[in-house]
């Protein structure tokens, strides 16, 4: 008789430990959500780009001004002064004296120095058939020759006053002033219809950084003005360059050295001053315009979330489907997740591209150099998916929590 078989030992169960997700398969895994809903995915990653968009060009077109506003000023210089009539006590319109040049002149470290005069009742006309009240708001000036030397003026077309010109009816004519009078080229032989005579352009200027009050002027040399515009010789406005180190300490002075007798009287001012203001007043509608992109970008953020609460209703069975097949809460919640950061990113690169583009385009038309600041650009990618992992964050735990059950019987 033989012995029975031996019985095989009982199988103890294998406990399950579900699979890991590798880094690849979790964003496949989130794009696939994207790739069907591909208009949904547009218009909420839209939202996203018009705010990084704008704040990405807003920063570039700042930082072009900025970096132009450089080169200006290290091409023309700061260290022009000028010197103008002020107040009297009374409030009366005073005037500097006739020997104001030569006084300013003769301080240390004045290197060059120059002058305009106004002269009143005198205006300018394309020919005498114009009314007497179109003026074109075109003041003339008396000027002497070295003034485009010290303000740092060029001249565009033509030729600037000389020793010999200055004495008889020749005008030369700012930019907007020639604009003005429908004279873009100088030509030889064009006259003007200037102070009841006749005067031949034989220039006109570049627009004068600054000294803008030239652009919109009419100039004439200094003995013409004097012998036929019946110009009293007084400077309306003195113009002053001197050493880059000693431009305070000149500037404490001119006035008492332009006007000994009422130095209270005398305005001095640096119009490069003027320009880092108006820079200023620029940077502060930059942080205006920030503002309104930061704006734009939290209704971006907002469309996501709407975007990522809508995909975890539509997709209730696919949620219950894999959790029934092992999925855990922690999976589900980076599916959804990865999915939101994968949507931002992709509004964030686009705006990325976008506002580059459109800081490209404007400088170009301005003549700007192009400056991007790669913070804006980092920071750009960085604020999208900041906005992503926050708007995704409450779907996620939301599609975690579905139960199994819950979700396969309601989807």
């Amino acid at each position: 008789m033989t012995a029975p078989p031996p019985r095989p030992a009982p199988l103890r169960p294998v406990p399950l430990r579900p699979a890991r997700l590798r880094f690849g398969d979790v964003v496949r895994v989130g794009g696939h959500g994207l790739r069907t809903r591909p208009l949904r995915v547009f218009l909420s990653a839209l939202g996203i780009a018009i705010g990084i968009a704008a704040m990405v060009s807003v920063v570039g077109i700042s930082t072009s001004s900025r970096a132009q506003l450089d080169q200006l000023l290290s091409r023309i210089g700061t260290n022009l002064l000028t010197v103008a009539p002020g107040k009297t006590l009374f409030g009366d319109d005073s005037e500097l004296p006739d020997e104001a040049i030569g006084m300013v002149d003769r301080v240390g470290p004045v290197q060059s120095v120059t002058a305009t005069g106004a002269v009143p009742g005198a205006a300018v006309y394309r020919s005498d058939r114009i009314p007497a009240a179109e003026t074109n708001s075109i003041a003339v000036l008396a000027a002497r020759v070295d003034l485009p030397g010290t303000v740092g003026a060029t001249v565009a077309s033509g030729s600037w006053l000389n020793d010999a010109t200055a004495r008889y009816p020749a005008v030369v004519l700012g930019s907007t002033a020639a604009r003005r009078l429908g004279l873009f080229v100088s030509t030889p032989d064009t006259q003007v219809w200037l102070g009841r005579h006749w005067f031949t352009v034989v220039g006109i200027l570049a627009p004068v950084p600054l000294a803008s009050e030239l652009d919109s002027a009419a100039l004439v040399g200094w003995p013409v003005a004097e012998r036929r515009l019946d110009f009293d010789g007084h400077p309306t406005t003195i113009y002053e360059r001197s050493a880059d180190e000693a431009v305070d300490a000149v500037q404490g002075v001119l006035a008492a050295t332009a006007n000994p007798e009422h130095p209270d009287e005398v305005a001095v001012s640096r119009p490069s001053d003027a320009i880092a203001a108006r820079n200023a007043t620029n940077q502060a509608f930059t942080g205006l315009l920030l503002g309104l992109g930061a704006v734009a970008l939290l209704v971006g953020g907002v469309g996501v979330a709407n975007t990522m609460v809508i995909s975890v209703l539509e997709r209730r069975n696919e949620i219950g489907l894999r959790r029934a097949l092992g999925a855990t809460k922690g999976k589900i919640r980076l599916q959804f997740l990865v999915e939101a950061l994968l949507l931002s990113g992709i509004g964030g690169a686009a705006g990325v591209l976008l506002g580059v583009g459109v800081t490209a385009g404007y400088v170009a038309t301005r003549g700007w150099p192009s400056v991007v600041p790669p913070l804006a650009l980092v920071a750009g990618v960085g604020a999208t998916l900041v906005i992503g992992a926050v708007a995704g964050l409450y779907p996620a735990v939301r599609a975690a929590r579905l139960a199994p059950t819950e979700a396969l019987a309601t989807g």
